[in-house]
C-alpha cells in the first residue's frame, strides 16, 4: 500500500524540478536580453556641437581640447536646455513645485506712487508781526508778558511815554480853533511826523486834552516769539519790542529722496497725521518745493502749509505724511519681489519655454505697493520668476551664466565681422600669439588669457612679448583668429 504514494512523490519531485529548472534558465535569458532591448528602444544621442563653457558662443564640430582654457570640450544636445539660444538654467516642474516657485506676467498700466515721509511743524514765517516804537521815550508799564505766551489780537503789550508828542499835541489843540485848515492840516502832519498813530490824534481832537502816553498793543494773534521790554527802560526811535509768529497756520517741513521726488508739483494735496492725535487727520497744500537740495542726505525740501484753526498743532511735533504722486499711464511694471538687487545692477530670472530660466539685466524705475516699473531689459508678456529667484541665480552662477540685457530682435541686430579688445602679449610661439586681454563686448566674452592662431604670419612682424596691442579677431570654425594688430603707447 506504500509503494504507490512513494512512487507519486517522486514524479511530482521530477516536475517540480524540472520546472524549476526552466523558469530559472527562462529568467537568465529574458535578463541577458534586457540591456540589448533597452539598447535598441533608446535612440543614440548625438552631439549638435561642442563647446568651452568659459566661451559658450565658440562652436566645434568635433571633441578635443579647448583652445581657450586647458580643458575638454563639453558636447551640446538637441535636447539640451540651451540648444539653440543664450545659455539658460533648467528647472524641471515637479522640482518647481517642490521650490515653491512663483511666476509673474510682465503688464502694462498706469503706475501711481504713494510716498510716505516724516516732518516737523514749525512756525509760518509768512505771518508775522513786528512791534516797534515810532518814537523815543521810557516804558511806563509792561503787562507781565513772556515769550512762549497766546495772545489775541489788540492785547495790551506796554505803555510808552513820548516827552515830544506833549509839545506837539499842544500846539496842535490851539491851532483847531483857527480858521485857517491849512494850518490846522500841517499841525496834524506835524504829529503823524512824530510817530502818533492816526487813532491817538484823533482821540486828542476829540477829547481837547493832550496824551503824551500810548498803549502798544499786539497787531495780530499768535504767540510771543520775541520779548525785549521792561518798566522804566528807555526806547529809541524804531527799538523792536516784540516779534509776534500768527498760529492760524503752521508749516510741515518734509524732506523727501531726490531719486522719488519726480511726480511732485506745487499746490497738490497732501494727508498728514499727528502721533498726538491719531483719529483726526489733517489736509494740507504742499506750497513749496524749496530749490536747494541738501548734499547730506540727497533730499528735497517740502513745505507744507496745515490749517491750525483751534491751535492744536503746536511747532516741533512730528507728523506723517502721505503724498499721492501720478505715475506714467502706460508703464512696463513686474513685481517688487521679482528683482534680485544685487547693488550694482538689478537682475530678473526670466522664464523661458520647457522650464528654462536665464538672468536679465533690467533697469528699474519708480516703485509703489509692491509693484516696480521697468524701464529696459523686459518685454510685455514675458514672465519672471516672482519667489524662489534666489536659488536659480545661484545655480546660473555656479554654471557661469552672466546676466545680458534683453537682446534686441535678429533683424535689427547686426554682428560685427572683427570683433575688438585690448590686451598684452605674454608670449609669441609657432602656435600663435598668447594674450592676456580684456573683454569683447560685442562676444560678450569676459577677459582672460589665451593663444590666438594669426589670420596671416606676417601680422606677427614687430610684436613683443609685454606690448600692449589693440586687436581684432574673427570668428570661424577654427576659432577666434587675429585679423589685424596695432601696437599701442606705453602705459607709465
Amino acid at each position: 500500500m506504500n509503494r504507490f504514494p512513494l512512487k507519486t512523490s517522486a514524479v511530482l519531485l521530477l516536475a517540480l524540478a524540472t520546472g524549476s529548472a526552466g523558469g530559472y534558465w527562462a529568467a537568465q535569458r529574458q535578463q541577458s536580453h534586457a540591456p540589448q532591448a533597452a539598447a535598441a528602444a533608446t535612440p543614440e544621442r548625438k552631439p549638435l556641437y561642442w563647446y568651452d563653457p568659459m566661451v559658450p558662443q565658440q562652436r566645434f564640430d568635433a571633441p578635443g581640447k579647448s583652445p581657450f582654457m586647458d580643458m575638454p570640450l563639453v558636447p551640446k544636445y538637441a535636447d539640451d536646455d540651451s540648444a539653440g539660444g543664450p545659455p539658460a538654467v533648467r528647472i524641471e516642474p515637479g522640482i518647481q513645485q517642490n521650490l515653491g516657485m512663483r511666476l509673474a506676467t510682465v503688464s502694462r498700466g498706469r503706475l501711481d506712487r504713494k510716498l510716505q515721509v516724516t516732518g516737523l511743524l514749525t512756525f509760518n514765517d509768512r505771518d508775522v508781526a513786528l512791534l516797534q516804537t515810532r518814537a523815543g521815550g521810557f516804558v511806563e508799564r509792561t503787562y507781565t508778558l513772556a515769550p512762549g505766551d497766546v495772545v489775541k489780537a489788540g492785547a495790551p503789550v506796554a505803555d510808552i511815554l513820548v516827552p515830544e508828542w506833549a509839545g506837539l499835541q499842544e500846539e496842535y489843540l490851539a491851532l483847531l480853533g483857527t480858521q485857517d485848515p491849512a494850518l490846522r492840516e500841517a499841525a496834524r502832519q506835524r504829529l503823524l511826523l512824530a510817530g502818533m498813530p492816526p487813532a491817538l490824534i484823533a482821540q486828542v481832537a476829540r477829547n481837547g486834552r493832550t496824551r503824551p502816553v500810548i498803549t502798544l498793543v499786539s497787531p495780530i494773534a499768535g504767540v510771543i516769539r520775541e520779548l525785549d521790554v521792561r518798566t522804566g527802560m528807555t526806547l529809541a526811535a524804531g527799538a523792536p519790542l516784540a516779534r509776534i509768529n500768527g498760529l492760524g497756520q503752521v508749516w510741515l517741513e518734509a524732506a523727501v529722496p531726490e531719486t522719488q521726488a519726480a511726480g511732485l508739483r506745487a499746490g497738490q494735496t497732501v494727508d498728514a497725521r499727528l502721533p498726538a492725535f491719531p483719529d483726526r487727520p489733517v489736509t494740507g497744500t504742499l506750497a513749496s518745493i524749496l530749490p536747494e537740495n541738501d548734499q547730506q542726505s540727497r533730499t528735497l525740501r517740502l513745505r507744507i502749509e496745515l490749517p491750525n484753526r483751534d491751535g492744536q498743532l503746536r511747532p516741533g511735533m512730528t507728523v506723517e505724511v502721505s503724498l499721492d504722486l501720478a505715475g506714467q499711464s502706460a508703464v512696463l511694471q513686474i513685481p517688487s519681489e521679482a528683482v534680485v538687487r544685487t547693488g550694482k545692477r538689478n537682475l530678473v530670472m526670466l522664464a523661458e519655454d520647457q522650464g528654462r530660466f536665464r538672468p536679465v539685466e533690467v533697469r528699474l524705475g519708480q516703485e509703489n505697493g509692491g509693484l516696480v516699473a521697468v524701464l529696459h531689459g523686459l518685454e510685455e508678456g514675458q514672465q519672471v520668476v516672482a519667489s524662489g529667484q534666489f536659488l536659480i541665480d545661484s545655480e546660473a552662477s555656479l554654471k557661469g551664466i552672466e546676466a545680458r540685457t534683453q537682446d534686441p530682435p535678429a533683424a535689427n541686430r547686426a554682428m560685427p565681422s572683427v570683433h575688438e579688445a585690448e590686451g598684452r602679449i605674454v608670449a609669441i610661439g609657432a602656435q600663435g600669439v598668447t594674450i592676456s586681454h580684456g573683454p569683447f563686448n560685442t562676444l560678450g566674452m569676459p577677459g582672460m588669457t589665451m593663444t590666438f592662431p594669426l589670420a596671416r604670419p606676417e601680422l606677427a612682424a614687430g610684436l613683443k612679448a609685454g606690448e600692449r596691442i589693440r586687436f581684432g579677431v574673427s570668428q570661424g570654425d577654427a576659432g577666434l583668429v587675429i585679423e589685424q594688430v596695432s601696437q599701442q603707447e606705453a602705459q607709465p
